[in-house]
């Protein structure tokens, strides 16, 4: 038996019938048509499904479609605004945050998502705020160059590379938060 749903998805209300089982990922690309929020681990380990939900850092294989009724979504496709990348989004292009870029979507949301709550983190703080995020690909160095050049954006000022000591940390090959 289909439920109904009313979801707000990057600023759009959409009504629909959905399966009570039905994952909120699997909704955003399936139903919703936004394939850019990624399924990888079906666990929430990963943080490649990472969204938006009214504003809080979600993983959306964690929730149901259901469970989302009456709220508001953001993926990844909603944080660009007028054909104009959000300045994380930019960052992440600038700083080559990514390899495959599979996982560069949850990261992205989750450092949104982090600069909305702390617009200047320390590389610690970054660690802390990206550590439901991996990547299998890189060293997250570029990854945290891009936060930091995100944080700079959001600030107006340029971004800061750390002192010897930090940067050489926060660039280990170490996954974020770990």
């Amino acid at each position: 038996m289909k439920h109904g749903v009313t979801v707000t998805v990057n600023g759009r209300r959409r009504e629909d019938q959905v399966e009570p089982r039905l994952l909120l990922v699997h909704y955003l690309r399936e139903v919703a048509g936004l394939t850019g929020t990624h399924v990888s681990c079906d666990t929430s380990q990963c943080g490649a499904c990472t969204v938006l939900l009214d504003g809080q850092a979600v993983k959306s294989c964690s929730l149901f479609a259901v469970q989302v009724d009456g709220r508001a979504v953001t993926t990844i496709e909603g944080l660009a605004a007028a054909g104009t990348l959000h300045p994380v989004q930019q960052a992440f292009w600038n700083e080559h945050g990514l390899q495959c870029g599979f996982c560069t979507p949850g990261f992205i949301m989750a450092t949104a998502y982090l600069l909305e709550r702390n617009p200047a983190p320390s590389d610690e703080e970054i660690r802390k705020g990206l550590e439901g995020n991996l990547c299998r690909c890189t060293g997250y160095a570029n990854i945290m160059r891009a936060v930091r050049s995100a944080a700079a954006a959001v600030n107006g000022r340029a971004a800061v590379r750390g002192t010897a000591a930090t940067s050489a940390a926060a660039e280990s090959p170490t996954p974020v938060g770990g």
